[in-house]
């Protein structure tokens, strides 16, 4: 079971692909090709595709995590 806490009730839960993409600062068709691939996790809301504000944050620890160990 998974449990999120909302701690503040203007934080965003979910972003568009082109939200999301610009958050990253990176292109739509890459960030199509990180869902795809299952790097970052999505949802779907009715028919809209979303990218819960989580996948992003742990995609991009997952990046910072493995650059330290590249580094070492």
């Amino acid at each position: 079971m998974i449990t999120t806490t909302i701690t503040n009730s203007t934080e965003r839960l979910v972003y568009t692909v082109a939200e999301a993409a610009h958050a990253l600062r990176i292109g739509r068709s890459k960030l199509y090709e990180l869902l795809a691939s299952g790097e970052i996790e999505s949802i779907h809301i009715g028919r809209s595709r979303k990218i819960p504000a989580r996948a992003l944050l742990d995609y991009v620890n997952r990046l910072r995590e493995q650059e330290q160990e590249e580094s070492t």
